[in-house]
C-alpha cells in the first residue's frame, strides 16, 4: 500500500505552502481511481470544486464541493474521480504541530466526513486567509484551525447519539434542503414538536440559534454554486434562498467578513 509524504496528492498541486508544522496545498485532481493509500500525516480535504467518491475501511463518501473530510495518519483509504473538473484543498497536520499548540493527536480517530456547517465555515475562513496572503494570516490561519479541531473533538460534535429525535430528524431536514424557505411553524409541524420547545432547545444541540443555522447552510450552498462560472450573484442569492442580492451579501459578509464576489474571485485563484 502507498504511502504518501507532506504535500503529495494524487493529481497536479498546484500550490504549497509550508506554515510551522501545517503544509497547505491546492490540488487539481486528474485519476480516475486512486487505490488504497494512506498519508503519513493527519490532514484535511476541502472539495472545492466538482466530485470524489471516497471509501476507507467502515463508509464510502460521496462528495461534492464544500465536502470536508478529515483523515488520521496512516488510516487506509482509495478514491475514485468522476468525469469532470475536480479540486481539492489539503490541510496536513504534523505530530508537533498537534503539541504546539496543546492539542492531543489522538483527538480525532479514523476517517470524518464533517457535516456541521460551523466546521465548513471555519474551513472556508481558513482557504480565504491562505488565498488573500498566507504570510500575513499564518496567525489567523492556525486560530482557525485549532479552533476547528477543538469544536470538532468536542463529544457532541462527533456523534449525533446523544441527541434527540427530533434534533436528528431537524438536522436532516436543513442539510437536504437548505435551499427552502422554513418557517418555525411548518419546521414544528414537520417534526411534531411546539414551535417553543423547538427554539428554546435548538442552540443546545446546535451551538448557535436556528436563524443563524440557517443562514449557515444558505450561504455554503451559494458558495457550491461560485463553481459555476456562468451564474450571476443574483442567481445565486435567490437560488439559494435568499430576499435578494443585498440579502445574500450582508449575511455573507457576517461570515466570512469579505463580499461574495472577492471570495469568488479567491476560489478561482490557484
Amino acid at each position: 500500500m502507498n504511502s504518501l509524504h507532506a504535500g503529495q496528492f494524487f493529481g497536479v498541486t498546484n500550490t504549497n505552502i509550508q506554515i510551522g508544522g501545517l503544509t497547505l496545498t491546492d490540488t487539481e485532481y486528474t485519476h480516475p481511481y486512486v487505490d488504497w493509500h494512506y498519508h503519513e500525516n493527519a490532514y484535511f480535504t476541502f472539495i472545492l470544486s466538482g466530485n470524489v467518491i471516497e471509501g476507507n475501511q467502515k463508509e464510502i463518501y460521496h462528495c461534492s464541493a464544500g465536502s470536508l473530510l478529515f483523515h488520521h495518519w496512516q488510516e487506509p483509504h482509495y478514491n475514485i474521480k468522476p468525469k469532470g473538473y475536480t479540486r481539492g484543498f489539503h490541510v496536513e497536520l504534523r505530530p508537533d504541530w498537534f503539541e504546539a499548540h496543546g492539542l492531543k493527536s489522538n483527538s480525532l480517530q479514523g476517517s470524518i466526513n464533517m457535516q456541521d456547517p460551523h466546521l465548513i465555515k471555519m474551513m472556508y475562513n481558513i482557504f480565504k486567509e491562505v488565498k488573500l496572503d498566507y504570510r500575513l494570516g499564518g496567525l489567523a490561519i492556525e486560530s482557525l484551525l485549532t479552533q476547528l479541531l477543538d469544536t470538532a473533538a468536542e463529544p457532541n460534535q462527533s456523534s449525533f447519539k446523544q441527541k434527540p429525535i427530533w434534533a436528528l430528524r431537524l438536522k436532516d431536514l436543513l442539510h437536504d434542503s437548505p435551499c427552502a424557505t422554513w418557517t418555525l411553524q411548518s419546521l414544528s409541524d414537520e417534526l411534531a414538536i411546539h414551535p417553543v420547545h423547538l427554539s428554546r432547545n435548538f442552540s443546545k444541540h446546535f451551538q448557535c440559534n436556528l436563524g443563524d443555522y440557517i443562514r449557515m447552510l444558505k450561504v455554503q450552498a451559494a458558495l457550491r454554486m461560485f463553481q459555476h462560472k456562468d451564474s450571476t450573484l443574483t442567481e445565486i442569492a435567490l437560488t439559494c434562498g435568499f430576499a435578494d442580492q443585498s440579502h445574500f451579501i450582508r449575511s455573507f459578509k457576517a461570515l466570512h467578513h469579505i463580499t461574495p464576489l472577492t471570495f469568488k474571485k479567491l476560489l478561482k485563484k490557484i
